[in-house]
């Protein structure tokens, strides 16, 4: 199973770019035997519409054409799940035993995701009840995938 990220906004050069590629990276090298393909990350940027509304639904419309059919949908988003690192990689695992081609986990701009783009996700989740800049919210996650990769396979990077 392919997994992309979707973000809103671009990462420039420096420290966090650096790390977050470095926690992908290591996704990537330790996904693929679990069947976890990384498929990469893609950038837009931010809708320059001047209606917040108006925004979300340019930037949710920008994610849906790059969407390939099959694909799961996961947002980070505040009003979403919080789960520890065991149930997030068991929901990678599922959707992947589950027979979906993909999984596309979407960051969203700074007015967060369109409600209808929200009805549509097969889950939501969230990073904690704090607002976290979207250059940590990627490192976060960059993080999370490859913890994901190593509770999957047994490693003892994750101890509980």
């Amino acid at each position: 199973m392919k997994v992309w990220v979707h973000a809103v906004g671009r990462m420039k050069a420096g420290p966090e770019k650096e790390l977050a590629d470095r926690y992908l990276d290591r996704f990537a090298k330790s996904g693929g035997p679990l069947g976890l393909d990384f498929g990469g990350v893609t950038e837009i940027a931010e809708s320059r519409a001047r209606d917040v509304d108006e925004r979300r639904r340019e930037e949710a419309d920008r994610l849906r054409a790059q969407l390939a059919p099959g694909t799961a949908l996961i947002l980070l988003d505040e009003r979403g799940k919080n789960l520890s690192s065991q149930q997030f990689s068991d929901k990678i695992a599922a959707i992947r035993d589950a027979g979906q081609r993909g999984v596309m986990i979407a960051i969203g701009g700074p007015d967060g995701h369109d409600e209808a783009l929200r009805a549509e996700a097969q889950m939501l989740i969230s990073f904690g009840a704090a607002t976290w800049p979207h250059q940590m919210v990627r490192i976060m996650l960059g993080e999370q995938l490859y913890r994901a990769a190593t509770i999957l396979s047994g490693h003892p990077y994750h101890r509980a």
